[in-house]
């Protein structure tokens, strides 16, 4: 397996399960445990969803790229929509009282918890998230 693969689907919500094998591809590879396995798939779900649903407004012309690459004991996991960014800052705190019964605002709290590292990078021409997951477990190699 290479070190770095890309996967650019449109955006429609089956194509998130095509992302979520791929990811359990690379999580095999770098050897994660169940447990690391799972984070990591939900992780990416989420995001490639947010890309989907709130980055692309589901506009199937549009496009999510999602990049894996492995260095070390770490997994890279990039995904991109081309939608028109958000403020990472505006974010509500789903514990906070007020916002405990809302429907949304817990997937990226969620992922903040589940993966060891997540970046934000929004801009006018799309978001690009950055989650980075490593091996805990040394008795896996």
């Amino acid at each position: 397996m290479s070190t770095l693969k890309k996967v650019v689907i449109s955006s429609k919500c089956e194509n998130i399960q095509r992302v979520e094998r791929e990811a359990e591809k690379w999580g095999k590879a770098l050897k994660l445990s169940q447990d690391e396995l799972d984070s990591l798939a939900i992780a990416v779900t989420e995001v490639v969803a947010n890309a989907i649903f709130h980055g692309n407004k589901e506009d199937q012309d549009k496009n999510v790229t999602v990049t894996f690459s492995i260095a070390g004991d770490e997994l890279t996991v990039r995904i991109t929509d081309e939608g028109y960014g958000f403020d990472v800052k505006g974010i509500r705190d789903p514990l906070d009282p007020a916002n405990l019964l809302k429907e949304s605002g817990r997937g990226i709290f969620l992922v903040r918890n589940l993966v060891d590292e997540v970046d934000f990078k929004p801009s006018k021409k799309g978001t690009t998230v950055s989650l980075k997951i490593r091996r805990k477990s040394k008795t896996q190699k």
